[in-house]
C-alpha cells in the first residue's frame, strides 16, 4: 500500500520540512501549509484503506460452478 501512495517521499517530505524550517529555509507558515498538505493527503490515504477494508470484511466468496457459495454442483 505504501508504494501505491508515495507514503515514503511524504514522510521524506515532512522530515525535509522540518529540517528547512530549523535551518531558517522556509518560514514557519511555509511549514505548516505543507504539514497541512500532508495531513489531508495522509487522511485521503486512511480513508481509501478503511473502504479497502470495509468492502473486503464484506464481500462474500465467489461461487465456483454457478451455484450459490457452500452448495455444491451435484451436476
Amino acid at each position: 500500500m505504501g508504494d501505491r501512495y508515495s507514503l515514503d517521499m511524504i514522510v521524506r517530505g515532512i522530515a525535509d520540512d522540518l529540517i528547512a524550517l530549523r535551518a531558517g529555509n522556509i518560514s514557519i507558515k511555509d511549514a505548516q501549509a505543507r504539514a497541512l498538505l500532508a495531513k489531508q493527503y495522509m487522511n485521503g490515504v486512511r480513508l481509501v484503506m478503511n473502504a479497502r477494508k470495509s468492502l473486503e470484511d464484506g464481500a462474500r466468496p465467489a461461487a465456483i460452478g454457478g451455484g450459490r457459495a457452500g452448495e455444491v454442483d451435484h451436476g
